[in-house]
């Protein structure tokens, strides 16, 4: 187990510093798509080994294990969705789709629970739960929507992209700044501080997401056009 604990630590080390490239670089240009491919792969890979952690050493499995698959379902079909439609994918939607279906019914029913039980549920608090609940059905949601068009539009395409990759990238974020606060040297062990870089994920991506719906919005509006992966 104990290469199992230093490949999840090294590729969590990655996850952080190439997500935060992959989110600030331009949109579309080299050093973005390389970078968001490292975090992909890397994420996969912190979160395979992360389940397996919580499944055999019992490290909160109600919580890590959510987390682990819905993080690698947001990048897997966050990459996906940038890529030519097939029509031999749709097996892979719905696969998906099921996933998104099963973290949501999962962390729900933990919410539920830990609701009930005053706020906490095996000492872990109902925030976790909600927010993993939230996001699988948004995302689920989201997968029907596509599955019935059959193909979204470029905007919709982007904005899909984004925004699961951003939200892998804030789950990443706040494992490794909150999570992991006590690795950090005492002077900026602080609670504001350390939740900066986690916050700013969540600007970021509302930014980018209002870029990319406000404002393509109006170009389609006045006949103009852009291409896929333009930022102006």
């Amino acid at each position: 187990m104990r290469i199992t604990y230093v490949v999840h630590i090294l590729a969590g080390i990655l996850v952080v510093c190439s997500g935060y490239v992959a989110l600030y670089a331009t949109k579309g240009a080299t050093v973005h798509r390389k970078a968001g491919m490292v975090f992909g792969f890397a994420m996969l890979t912190t979160a395979v080994f992360g389940m397996v952690i919580a499944v055999v050493r019992g490290v909160a499995p109600a919580i890590n294990v959510p987390a682990a698959l819905l993080t690698s379902y947001l990048v897997i079909t966050s990459l996906h969705t940038i890529r030519p439609v097939a029509t031999e994918s749709r097996w892979l939607d719905i696969g998906a789709l099921l996933v998104a279906l099963a973290v949501t019914l999962a962390s729900l029913t933990f919410a539920v629970e830990a609701f009930a039980n005053g706020g906490t549920r095996k000492g872990m608090p109902a925030s976790p739960f909600v927010m993993f609940g939230v996001a699988g059905l948004l995302a689920g949601v989201g997968d029907v929507r596509m599955l019935r068009s059959g193909c979204l539009q470029r905007a919709f395409r982007l904005a899909r992209h984004l925004w699961r990759m951003c939200f892998a990238l804030f789950i990443a974020a706040i494992s490794f700044f909150i999570g992991q606060a006590q690795v950090f040297p005492k002077p900026i062990r602080i609670l504001p501080l350390l939740a900066l870089p986690v916050v700013l994920v969540l600007v970021t991506m509302f930014y980018w997401l209002w870029r990319i719906r406000v404002k393509r919005s109006f170009r389609g509006l006045v006949g103009v056009s852009a291409p896929l992966g333009s930022t102006t």
